[in-house]
């Protein structure tokens, strides 16, 4: 089943994180670790190909793996999902998965706390949540004021604060979140 609730003329120059949730048959884990490998070289050669992560429960009764996908825009995602190529390698699949695949499509700040709840564990608490952003917001801040302080004090306030507000948006997503994010992800989880 997909679940894409993006808008690809919209928002094409924003990275797109797809998360895709298989339900691998009991018996099936190495064929389909195997599947992984053949597949993740695969969705490499495609162009805005940014990374696969692959995530494993530990439930053996129902083994659940989570793939998060990334590509550098929606348009370059769209070829992807819609290509020959990957619908051979799902052909592929069939034979080891309980259930269809499982596909959300996302982009910007959504991504940032939402990997844990896909996992079926109790969700991030939301005090982590602001102790992480805040976190995220005050490196970024830090660094930005003193670079930008100079260049930007000639500019009306309003506009001042539409520059720098801008900038902290773009690299709390693309550079900043997903470090700490990474950085934390134990704590976050526990």
């Amino acid at each position: 089943m997909l679940n894409a609730s993006i808008s690809h003329e919209d928002i094409d120059n924003q990275q797109v994180t797809a998360i895709i949730s298989h339900l691998v048959r009991l018996g099936r884990e190495q064929d389909y670790e195997e599947w992984i490998r053949g597949f993740s070289a695969v969705a490499q050669q495609f162009r805005g190909y940014g990374g696969l992560n692959i995530l494993r429960t530990s439930e053996q009764v129902h083994p659940e793996y989570v793939l998060v996908l990334r590509f550098d825009c929606s348009s370059n995602f769209k070829d992807w999902l819609e290509s020959d190529t990957r619908s051979e390698w799902i052909e592929r699949l069939q034979p080891l998965i309980a259930r269809p695949e499982d596909i959300q499509a996302m982009t910007g700040l959504e991504t940032w706390f939402v990997l844990p709840q896909k996992l079926h564990k109790p969700s991030i608490p939301r005090y982590k949540m602001v102790l992480v952003t805040w976190l995220g917001v005050f490196i970024v801040l830090a660094i930005l004021t003193r670079i930008l302080a100079p260049l930007l004090s000639m500019l009306p306030l309003l506009l001042n604060q539409l520059v720098t507000t801008g900038l902290v948006a773009l690299l709390l997503t693309y550079v900043v979140m997903p470090q700490l994010m990474k950085l934390f992800r134990r704590w976050l989880s526990s």
